[in-house]
């Protein structure tokens, strides 16, 4: 007779009781999660100094590091550092407050993303979220998730409450891992479990949730190359094309699927277009290394949270070494060959995305199980509905979630602001504002005010003034439980080069 079937003193089944384990609920998993952040989500410091040279808590340092003639030089990758000896910069912690970058906008902190995850789990020693330092390749930081993953899954399968989780499920299996990784860090996760150094690790996964993952990369990496390519432009998107050139994490993230336009020809961009356009052709090479060792490869148990309905770049042209980028992709069929119109012309398809990355390159071609969300791309880590996904996948449930987060709108605002200078805030997909609630908020809370949405052209816009330099958050409250946000940066309207 086993336990569960023998009677208690109180003349009633054990299993007709509440579960009393204490910290343990039925939905407890035993698993061991780990929370790998995207491409600037990682706090670093300057190990010889200790200075936090990205991630401090505060909207003045965000316009010091983008403006100051030394801002972020310490993030400028060494030829040191290119050949492998690193230290020299390291990986903190997971980023705690909001921060912005040029094209990347908004990179929402990860505390709710932890949180969530903490509370579907038998002990919080059963989460490691994963710090790296983001300016290295894919391929490197791989290498380390890999190591850190296996430590992590053998000291949670030590720990006591792992035994009493076991015997809380059904099935009183042994832990696995399970990775909730967003970005960049879904392709991290990728190359860790198809292509790292502990081949048993895919086998020790239950399953990767990832949150906007650029699977084939994002034009908005081609457009931070080439930013300011013959023509002067506002100090941080200057100064992040400079950083950029240095990383190749950066260049893990340029585009992988055709999408250079050449009039009757789309073709996927090679090492030398990618030096055309401002990158380096080594880092490029490498990177399209990486991308041919990972296509083909499939995550175990993979589930896809995708943003859509956001405008988003998907295609560009390259004339004379600059970059246009557009609004909508192109698509082959089963074969290969492009898809074209009855003249012969390449179709065009906007097919929308979270912001940064378009739908497509988010949906892993071998995996089809998605959770479409209409999110900005840093808000995937941490809007309500992101989060629900979350919970669901970690407690093991079939269900994928809502087909979106509310109605599919959209929001587009500028990629910096001067204060005192008039901007627009657009929404795509609404017809009417009624219904529609838009409000700027300044991060440190000491500015609020409404932007009044009126009918422009196609799109509901509304006009907006901030009174000062500092760092603001968009929210589109349409109704649902989940808020459209986008963050977005207020600086003097200084242009130069500080080299």
């Amino acid at each position: 007779m086993t336990e569960s079937s023998q009677p208690n003193t109180a003349g009633r089944r054990l299993d007709e009781r509440p579960y009393s384990l204490p910290g343990l609920s039925p939905n407890t998993t035993q698993d061991a999660v780990v929370v790998v952040p995207g491409i600037m989500g990682s706090e670093l410091y300057d190990a010889e100094s200790g200075d936090v040279v990205w991630g401090l808590a505060n909207a003045g340092w965000l316009l010091k590091a983008w403006t100051a003639p030394r801002g972020l030089r310490a993030l400028r990758l060494t030829p040191d550092e290119r050949e492998g000896r690193l230290g020299r910069i390291r990986a903190r912690r997971l980023l705690s407050t909001p921060a912005w970058s040029p094209f990347l906008r908004g990179i929402e902190p990860y505390g709710d993303l932890v949180a969530t995850v903490t509370r579907s789990v038998a002990d919080p020693q059963a989460v490691l979220p994963f710090a790296y330092d983001w300016r290295l390749s894919v391929a490197t930081n791989a290498r380390f998730l890999a190591e850190a993953a296996r430590a992590h899954l053998e000291r949670w399968r030590r720990h006591p409450a792992h035994a009493l989780a076991r015997k809380h499920r059904v099935d009183e299996r042994e832990g696995r891992l399970v990775f909730v990784a967003h970005s960049m860090g879904g392709l991290l996760t990728l190359a860790a479990l198809t292509d790292g150094p502990d081949a048993d690790l895919a086998a020790d996964t239950r399953g990767v949730l990832t949150l906007g993952t650029p699977f084939q990369g994002a034009v908005a990496a081609a457009a931070i190359l080439n930013t300011g390519q013959g023509a002067p432009v506002p100090l941080p998107h200057g100064r992040l094309r400079r950083l950029a050139y240095t990383m190749p994490g950066l260049h893990d993230l340029l585009p992988t699927f055709p999408c250079l336009d050449e009039g009757l020809n789309i073709r996927r961009l090679s090492p030398t277009d990618i030096a055309d356009l401002g990158g380096d052709k080594d880092l490029a090479v490498d990177s399209q290394t990486l991308h041919d060792t990972l296509r083909g490869r499939a995550l175990p148990g993979h589930r896809a949270l995708v943003g859509i309905s956001q405008p988003t770049l998907q295609s560009l042209t390259l004339r004379q070494g600059v970059v246009t980028a557009s609004e909508h992709c192109y698509r082959e069929h089963s074969d290969g060959e492009l898809m074209r119109d009855e003249t012969g012309a390449p179709r065009r398809f906007d097919v929308g995305g979270d912001g940064t990355v378009h739908k497509e390159s988010a949906t892993s071609p071998l995996n089809r199980a998605i959770v479409p969300l209409a999110l900005q791309h840093g808000a995937l880590a941490q809007g309500e509905a992101a989060l629900e996904a979350v919970t669901s996948f970690l407690e093991e449930d079939e269900h994928l979630g809502p087909p979106q987060a509310g109605a599919r709108v959209g929001i587009e605002v500028p990629d910096l602001v001067a204060p005192g200078t008039p901007w627009t805030v657009r929404v795509r997909g609404a017809d009417s504002p009624a219904g529609l609630d838009c409000v700027v908020e300044e991060v440190d809370g000491a500015f609020a005010g409404p932007a009044r949405l009126h009918g422009d052209d196609d799109h509901l816009a509304a006009r907006v003034t901030v009174p000062a330099p500092g760092l603001y958050r968009v929210t589109l409250d349409t109704g649902d439980p989940t808020q459209l946000t986008q963050l977005v940066l207020a600086a003097p309207d200084e242009r130069g080069d500080d080299g």
